[in-house]
């Protein structure tokens, strides 16, 4: 196999795209507020001390700063395995890593097996999609608890050309090279999987011809509710009614509902869309998402929708967040408009103590925002079809993150404030398709590209991951991220009213807020702050999606760890309270190339699933090629993204 050296590599052009931000005003940074709040000098001392004013709790605080420098007082007792940058993949000692399923496997009756380099739409269409990111699991029978056997749901964000075929070369150069039918193909392996899964005899496998298995791609029709359902700007040719569009696109993170549907987040949509943005009268709203004139995809030249001078409309009809039932094979998918337009990381709920439903969600751009929405009326534990269209009214508001560490929640709702017609909202439908120029308006923080924003089911407090920012100026430097070009990002914490108490009010005007922790690598990168007993192999850089484990500790899986320090991503995890908090720790590391998504625990906590994406996504690394073939590591079959499970050796549970 061809060794090739990870480094600044030519996908990184297409992460600037991905990320190039379009917030033409962002006003105060984050780090500006950090540095207001705590003091340059003050959160200089030490990271004890960073961990006190995080916490909020004087005796946490102190409890912390008695623990001896070496030792570690976390409570997750696995040894962190070696820091490595290599074609396979590593786990702590004691673990074991099952592959569950991978990107080509056949899914519905019918598909086909997998055949390397000669995949098409119609057999795209049955099997398993690719570039796996959010997981959900279901356990089946529908309404137990069990921890054997559900339904794995699975989101599927964006496709590495270069990869899937051969002839196409490397990086973002390839999506160009794409033809008229490797776009199709494309398309279908957009989208979602479900798939019925088990564990027997200790190993995880799926069902290949379960009657619950599903695709959803980027060409299954989908309809559209809420304020913005049959606006003008959601009105197309194919569509005049502006209530069904084909497909989701680009599903990055999602979440769940208490009625047991899922919701999934198209973020980065603006990539395939492509045309002269002059020639349509959506210029400026365009620049604003991120539509520039040429495509990340070939899809424009192919495909009449995803052209701008040919159908100016098709791209508002994108951003949204999609419920679906999964046990349902038959449901329609459903675009909620009440939860705005963005590029959606994430959308995890939580119930409040009157029995709204609030979800959480971040918009994946540097200097954008953190967002919230809660029901208009409680959800209904006995009757799922009474909540079938509950995210359909409501309020969603945007998070301002004041220096006094108070967190106010901005609604977004026309004739308030600046929303009014002079501003060009005339009406709902209009804020939430225009959502983040309503959010500037009304003062919104920019942030640095908040991705999941979670709260932990055994506090209620919320977990804001704040990836990076290579966008920020040397003006813009503070004491509480001290980096110009800042690489390695942060975790941000709101602390609700009443948390920590049966009665967490999600949805108050206002909250607290502090500092988790600071990624980076302590001694090296400037301004890191974690616990001070971290090892050199359980700080993190790049912190993407998290998930809470029956203890409450948090889980951190990472996007963009710096390869050139021979660094991959990987999931990391600490507790959030008592002596071991912010106390990072390596669990598993990914193949060289690859993004670790998608941390999911079984109801047992004995299974982690992981969904590794984009494995061999590295500087020269082709088809014929690949930098790694990982998981098979069969000639001629290049790296192929799949969802592994982990569970311990002895049958424990996952951490000790």
């Amino acid at each position: 196999m061809a060794q090739i050296t990870p480094q600044a590599n030519d996908f990184e052009a297409f992460d600037e795209i991905e990320n190039i931000g379009s917030n033409p005003d962002p006003k105060t940074p984050i780090a500006e507020i950090i540095e207001a709040r705590y003091g340059r000098r003050g959160l200089l001392s030490s990271a004890a001390a960073l961990a006190t004013l995080a916490a909020g709790l004087p005796s946490q605080a102190k409890a912390q700063t008695a623990v001896p420098l070496s030792g570690g007082p976390s409570s997750l007792t696995f040894s962190e395995p070696p820091r490595a940058l290599a074609q396979r993949d590593s786990v702590a000692d004691g673990y074991e890593v099952q592959s569950v399923i991978r990107w080509g496997d056949p899914l519905l009756p019918g598909a086909p097996a997998f055949e390397a380099g000669r995949t098409t739409a119609a057999a795209q269409a049955s099997q398993f999609g690719y570039n796996n990111d959010y997981l959900d699991f279901f356990p089946l029978p529908q309404g137990s608890n069990g921890s054997d056997h559900g339904l794995l749901v699975v989101n599927h964000e964006y496709t590495n050309p270069g990869l899937m075929w051969g002839g196409l070369g490397s990086g973002s150069a390839s999506r160009q090279r794409v033809n008229a039918e490797q776009a199709e193909a494309e398309i279908m392996a957009h989208g979602l999987s479900v798939v019925e899964i088990r564990k027997e005899n200790g190993r995880w496998g799926y069902v290949k011809d379960s009657r619950l298995n599903r695709r959803i791609t980027a060409a299954t029709p989908v309809q559209i509710s809420g304020p913005a359902a049959g606006h003008d700007l959601l009105k197309t040719k194919a569509d005049p009614s502006g209530r069904q569009v084909l497909g989701t696109l680009n599903n990055c993170a999602g979440g769940n509902t208490p009625w047991g549907t899922v919701l999934t987040a198209e973020e980065n949509f603006n990539l395939y869309f492509g045309g002269d943005i002059s020639k349509t009268p959506h210029a400026d709203s365009f620049r604003r998402y991120g539509i520039r004139n040429e495509a990340s995809y070939s899809w424009p030249r192919h495909i009449d929708r995803f052209n701008v001078e040919k159908e100016p409309n098709e791209a508002f009809r994108f951003g949204w967040i999609v419920e679906f039932d999964p046990h349902d094979p038959q449901s329609v998918p459903v675009k909620r408009t009440a939860l705005g337009r963005f590029k959606h990381e994430g959308c995890h709920h939580a119930i409040n103590a009157d029995g709204r439903v609030v979800i959480y969600m971040g918009d994946d751009e540097r200097f954008d925002f953190v967002y919230r929405f809660v029901t208009a009326r409680p959800w209904n534990p006995a009757d799922r079809a009474a909540n079938r269209d509950l995210l359909d009214d409501g309020v969603l508001s945007v998070a301002k993150f004041h220096d006094d560490g108070r967190v106010e929640w901005l609604d977004l709702l026309q004739g308030q404030g600046p929303l009014t017609p002079a501003n060009g909202f005339h009406t709902q439908a209009d804020v939430m398709i225009h959502t983040r120029q309503a959010a500037s308006l009304l003062g919104a923080t920019p942030m640095d590209r908040p991705e999941d924003v979670e709260p932990n089911p055994a506090t209620g407090r919320v977990y804001v991951l704040l990836t990076n920012n290579s966008n920020r100026r040397a003006e813009q430097v503070s004491a509480a991220n001290p980096r110009a070009n800042n690489q390695h990002g942060h975790v941000v914490e709101i602390i609700p009213p009443g948390a920590g108490t049966p009665r967490v009010d999600h949805a108050a005007r206002e909250m607290r807020w502090g500092l988790f922790l600071m990624a980076g690598a302590p001694g090296i990168d400037p301004g890191t702050r974690y616990h001070r007993a971290i090892s050199d192999r359980g700080w993190l850089s790049c912190p993407d999606n998290c998930a809470f484990d029956s203890k409450g500790r948090i889980w951190i899986a990472t996007d963009g760890a710096p390869s050139a320090a021979g660094v991959a991503d990987g999931l990391y995890g600490a507790d959030t309270s008592g002596h071991g908090r912010a106390l990072t720790r390596l669990f598993y590391q990914a193949p060289t190339g690859a993004e670790v998504c998608g941390p999911l625990f079984t109801p047992d906590s004995k299974t982690v699933f992981l969904a590794i994406q984009h494995p061999g996504e590295d500087s020269g690394s082709t088809f014929e090629r690949p930098s790694t073939r990982w998981p098979d590591f069969a000639e001629g079959v290049p790296p192929r993204p799949a969802v592994i499970a982990i569970v311990k050796k002895d049958g424990g549970e996952i951490g000790g």
